[in-house]
């Protein structure tokens, strides 16, 4: 019988980071925007959506690279753009924007080998599925791309960026709906400290404002319908006059590296992964149970992961999509915290970018690090009317200046899959 070995598991911390979002392309371009409260959601304008409910999204904005926004071309030769879903484009994209700012380049085979990829999406190609599958049904089989498949499937974000770098380390993929995010890089986190990698690059991706993922959402009653006409005010998290979540587009990206390996080369540290937890709801497909008692499950395991207080952390992003779930996270967050939620600010950015899917987490964790980084927590946009009172700050309109030491991210999605990540200032 093998002996039981004590693992000595590894710090690890992010060293790049790259984001395409609602509010344009770029760590700095983007939170800058974020801080300001500014908002990233407009009338749809990829598509025709007059006949539909729910008549609002944030997409990524078109432009140029020096405008902050994208420009593909910029980033994807033309003829490799037709074999991917537009999912692959943006996570590519935020993937390069990644390594480039960790400055990690591999040189030797066991430097490649010891680097690997881990992105993850909730939904993939579905935009590529529905335009193929009406070839199909209207007798056009003959012109289905050969590309089809690759184009459409989770993890091909992570081999082209695999790819592209040649990192031959793991090669993953989360699939968890509007966890996956997090989950990848909670995931990839543990590869690297339990020494199966010394790098990974890990985030989510997503690109689901098309016709169907609209129509599909609204059909299951998700979708803001209310505010058609005013964009900017359909994604209210924690507000009384809510009426469903917002679709977003983007891509959330980081490179996370063993801490001793990234101080050897001097590498930029944003922060440190010290926390990561998760949970089953074993409860509904969609829907939490009152009390919300898997996103508690998941964020105390984060903490007894990390081997802090609730008291030693200062700011909570939250899930918070703009529906009814998300007084139910509030009462999970106060039952955690307690009498040291007085002290905490918790805030919702989906309010200024939408909800990105499976993206989000990996965004939202950017957006952690970022308030650590600057001390600065972000706003809950259009929280007018709170529709359940709290001790806690949960930032409304205005950024705030605060001391940011440690941060708790979190993202919870369909099927009753909860997870929680930890970030610590180094």
């Amino acid at each position: 019988m093998a002996e039981n070995k004590l693992i000595c598991q590894r710090r690890v911390v992010v060293t790049g980071m790259g984001i395409v979002s609602p509010l344009g392309i770029g760590i700095d371009n983007v939170w800058k925007r974020l801080v300001a409260g500014e908002s990233g959601i407009n009338a749809i304008s990829s598509f025709d959506a007059s006949g539909l409910p729910a008549r609002v999204a944030g997409e990524v904005p078109a432009g140029t690279k020096s405008e902050g926004k994208l420009d593909l071309a910029e980033w994807i030769p033309v003829k490799d753009q037709k074999k991917m879903d537009r999912f692959i484009h943006l996570g590519l994209v935020a993937a390069i924007q990644a390594v480039e700012d960790s400055g990690w380049v591999p040189q030797a085979e066991d430097e490649r080998c010891a680097t690997g990829v881990m992105i993850g999406s909730g939904i993939g190609g579905l935009q590529t599925i529905y335009e193929t599958s009406v070839k199909v049904h209207e007798g056009e089989s003959r012109k289905v791309s050969p590309f089809f498949i690759p184009s459409s499937l989770i993890n091909l974000v992570s081999g082209y960026v695999s790819i592209k770098y040649g990192f031959k380390g793991p090669n993953h993929a989360a699939v968890t709906a509007c966890a996956s995010g997090v989950h990848a890089i909670g995931d990839a986190t543990r590869l690297i400290a339990l020494g199966d990698a010394d790098v990974m690059v890990a985030g989510g991706a997503e690109a689901a404002v098309c016709a169907l993922g609209i129509a599909g959402f609204s059909a299951a009653r998700a979708l803001s319908t209310g505010f058609n006409d005013t964009p900017e005010k359909a994604s209210r998290t924690w507000d009384k006059d809510r009426d469903g979540f917002v679709m977003g587009e983007g891509a959330g990206i980081v490179v996370l590296e063993e801490y001793e390996h990234a101080k050897a080369r001097g590498a930029k540290i944003y922060g440190e992964v010290i926390g990561y937890g998760m949970s089953g709801d074993a409860y509904h497909i969609t829907a939490p149970a009152e009390g919300h008692d898997g996103a508690y499950r998941a964020m105390r395991a984060a903490i007894k992961n990390a081997g802090v207080a609730v008291e030693d952390i200062n700011y909570v992003n939250a899930h918070g999509t703009s529906t009814k779930a998300d007084d139910l996270e509030l009462e999970a967050v106060e039952r955690l915290f307690g009498d040291a939620g007085k002290k905490l600010a918790m805030s919702s950015t989906k309010t200024s970018i939408g909800h990105l899917l499976g993206a989000a987490g990996a965004v939202e964790a950017i957006f952690s690090l970022l308030a650590i980084r600057d001390n600065v927590v972000p706003p809950t946009l259009n929280l007018d009317n709170p529709s359940k009172e709290t001790v806690i700050d949960r930032v409304a309109h205005e950024a705030q200046r605060r001391q940011v030491n440690i941060a708790l991210s979190n993202s919870f999605g369909f099927g009753g899959t909860n997870a929680s990540l930890l970030f610590k200032k180094v």
